[in-house]
């Protein structure tokens, strides 16, 4: 079993939702079920397929689906200086930017065996600017909104 637990058995049995009911997302924001989860999956290994990852060993890849129906994704990308690597969660929002914008409503990121991973703090922190709290991430453990995984966080309005 991978870290997230069997996935497709966990999809089956809840109709294709995991441990998020629909309904629960913050009044007005985006739903898990709503989104292709599979799909998702699908993209976010195509794009850890292109990680640039020589010196961990651990590619990274992310997707996530656009408020206009599109999916973006991005991939790791490392650097022989450690600290100028980029996480997937970079590439992701460069492509969204790249292709014309939007609001990112559901997003994954996966390893190399197709493991559900956790956005760091710096890329919650990056997703929150494009995505907002009611954006849904899946987490090895089901499905959360960033507003519960970054609670109170620093954003745009702060600036105001």
């Amino acid at each position: 079993m991978t870290q997230g637990g069997d996935r497709e058995a966990r999809d089956t049995a809840h109709g294709g939702r995991d441990a998020r009911e629909p309904g629960t997302a913050p009044a007005g924001g985006p739903d898990a079920a709503e989104a292709d989860w599979p799909a998702l999956r699908a993209a976010a290994r195509d794009a850890m397929s292109h990680a640039y990852a020589p010196y961990s060993g651990f590619p990274v890849g992310a997707a996530a689906r656009v408020d206009d129906g599109r999916t973006v994704s991005g991939c790791n990308v490392e650097n022989a200086s450690y600290g100028l690597g980029l996480c997937a969660e970079c590439g992701l929002v460069s492509e969204l930017l790249r292709t014309g914008g939007g609001t990112l409503t559901h997003f994954t990121c996966v390893n190399r065996d197709a493991e559900i991973l956790m956005p760091c703090g710096r890329c919650r922190q990056l997703l929150y600017e494009f995505g907002g709290p009611a954006l849904v991430l899946e987490t090895p453990t089901g499905f959360r909104t960033l507003g519960e995984l970054l609670p109170e966080a620093f954003g745009p309005d702060q600036l105001r």
